[in-house]
């Protein structure tokens, strides 16, 4: 692994000038933070250890999914996730990894701590990534076949950070795909609250020993007291009932901000999610990008995904949207 931007912590959001008012450049529902869970965060007794078992939390969950407690891993946040499963599979000295060609930085930022090599093949690969729908482009990610095609000893996760804001079709891998392989699910950015990190993985049906490793390699209380209650709060009926709601809503708002980015001259991408790639019709970077974070706005630059030459943008409100316009074309030459 000899890409640079791997060992580079690149993420969107609040940055050293603070929060952007108009930031596109995390997939956060727009619509949140969702009142209910906020309630919730501010209702918790700080002055008290979580349950180190997180045994009510981790019942909620399996309840939830339809799957057995045992099945699932609590986890400090996604990222924590990816870091302490691939240090399980390199403590089996297995080192291929397979990551799809765009995709989050943390697979590979990982990967390569552990001297992991770079395998090509789904079929040759020790531990594989998948995201459905995929970051950054939004699109349909792994189909069925990269499961059928898995190596039996071979460790696999899916990435559903996103499954809760599809706003088109469905997921492709079915029940039975998903149990031969890692779910991985992070919550906050459905509920609109990503400053609360909270993650939680559904271990396959024969992977009880990866999940007694992972459970051993976890701190003590990888969750703290906010985690607890955001991911019990998304467990809820209500939760879900807003979470749909949202998705109508994000969709109209998805159709306005492609129309409005075309309007400009940019090329977009497909996408099922609540985000999407574009190509502007001028370059972001310099002067531009200094000259838009003035005006309250932040974009994604894809370059350190692989893709050169384009934004993503989150999903945002119509006024949003209006702010971008008015500070493109103020910075057009």
């Amino acid at each position: 692994m000899t890409s640079s931007h791997i060992f580079e912590s690149l993420h969107g959001g609040t940055d050293a000038q603070g929060a952007a008012p108009h930031d596109f450049s995390t997939n956060a529902n727009a619509c949140g933070p969702r009142p209910a869970t906020r309630l919730a965060l501010e209702r918790v007794d700080v002055g008290r250890y979580p349950d180190p078992l997180y045994t009510t939390l981790r019942e909620r969950l399996a309840s939830f999914h339809q799957v057995d407690v045992r099945r699932i891993v609590i986890a400090a946040s996604a990222s924590e996730f990816i870091g302490r499963i691939t240090a399980a599979v390199a403590q089996g000295d297995s080192r291929r990894v397979w990551v799809p060609r765009h995709c989050y930085g943390d697979y590979l930022r990982a990967a390569s701590a552990w001297r992991f090599e770079p395998e090509p093949e789904v079929s040759a690969a020790d531990l594989v990534w998948c995201c459905d729908p995929s970051s950054p482009l939004g699109q349909p990610g792994e189909r069925a076949d990269v499961v059928t095609q898995l190596r039996a000893e071979a460790t696999c996760v899916v990435d559903l950070a996103y499954e809760p804001l599809r706003l088109q079709g469905a997921l492709a891998l079915g029940r039975d795909q998903l149990d031969r392989i890692w779910q991985l699910w992070t919550p906050n950015k459905a509920l609109g609250l990503t400053g609360i990190r909270a993650a939680y993985a559904i271990a396959p049906l024969d992977a009880p020993d990866m999940a007694s490793r992972l459970e051993r390699l976890a701190p003590s209380w990888p969750l703290g007291a906010h985690g607890v209650a955001l991911l019990e709060s998304w467990t809820g009926e209500s939760a879900q009932k807003w979470l749909g709601k949202s998705r109508v809503k994000l969709k109209a708002w998805k159709a306005e901000q492609r129309a409005m980015c075309e309007s400009l001259g940019w090329v977009c991408e497909s996408s099922v999610a609540n985000y999407f790639c574009a190509k502007p019709d001028l370059p972001y970077s310099g002067a531009r990008v200094s000259e838009l974070r003035a005006e309250g706005i932040k974009l994604r630059d894809t370059a350190s995904f692989g893709i050169p030459g384009h934004v993503r943008l989150g999903v945002l409100p119509p006024a949003s949207q209006a702010a971008l316009q008015r500070a493109w074309i103020a910075s057009r030459p």
